[in-house]
């Protein structure tokens, strides 16, 4: 099970994962289907110690090279996997139906998968409950984005939406007051409503949310910034946003 014990759907295909907090994290998670570990000798008893029945090969650290992108930071760790599931919006409204208070993040065309990885570890790390995507607009998982989570994406349930405005309005039906964030907005993020029920939305950089998905919002927020800055990077202001409502 993954976290809050939301479970997962729909299996997808084989990725490699790579560098020791993201191949580790994924030994640890049942819902993660690993078919094949190599690592370099100096790291044969993290793996041991990590998942004591895990089969793994040795390889020099060339062969690792050879089966990923030029930049990637493997560290001597690799391992094939399935991509985790997608959850299930029911789901996620369901666990939210027994907590008081509970958050979850919206991504509205968020594309680049080094920034969703960025951001699931803010997630992971201000305790939101699910983060959802529109499946058509958002990467899938990829090795990157899984490192650079540096291996939360392993205790954050993921919900992959056909349509996003469909979605949202599930969630106002289940009680949550949905926030979009707006550079416009005249409302700070300091001075939001951190009660009950809340999703948060946050557009691509450049572009932000679309407009529909903007007038489904109930109100919109907007960081105080610098008016020399126009914009921070997502996964920058998503940090921010989400340490601001998990504050008591």
């Amino acid at each position: 099970m993954t976290k809050n014990n939301i479970p997962n759907k729909n299996t997808k295909q084989s990725l490699i994962l790579y560098g020791k907090h993201a191949v580790l994290s994924a030994l640890n998670n049942p819902n993660r289907k690993i078919s094949k570990i190599l690592c370099t000798k100096e790291n044969a008893d993290l793996i041991r110690k990590a998942s004591p029945q895990a089969a793994f090969t040795i390889v020099d650290r060339k062969e690792i090279d050879k089966i990923l992108p030029h930049d990637a930071v493997h560290q001597g760790l690799a391992a094939y996997s399935s991509e985790l599931p997608s959850a299930s919006l029911e789901d996620i409204i369901k666990q939210a139906a027994e907590l008081e208070k509970c958050h979850i993040l919206i991504l509205d065309q968020v594309t680049d998968p080094q920034n969703i990885g960025a951001i699931i570890r803010s997630c992971v790390a201000f305790n939101t409950l699910a983060l959802i995507l529109q499946d058509k607009n958002s990467p899938s998982e990829t090795g990157a984005m899984v490192k650079a989570s540096a291996g939360t994406i392993e205790h954050l349930p993921i919900c992959r939406v056909t349509n996003l405005s469909r979605a949202i309005e599930q969630l106002k039906k289940a009680g949550f007051w949905i926030i979009g964030m707006d550079g416009y907005a005249t409302t700070t993020v300091d001075k939001m409503n951190k009660s009950g029920k809340t999703a948060i939305i946050m557009g691509s950089e450049g572009k932000g949310m679309r407009r529909l998905i903007e007038e489904s919002c109930d109100s919109t927020i907007k960081l105080p910034m610098n008016e020399k800055v126009e914009s921070l990077n997502v996964s920058t202001a998503a940090a921010i946003v989400l340490y601001e409502i998990n504050k008591n």
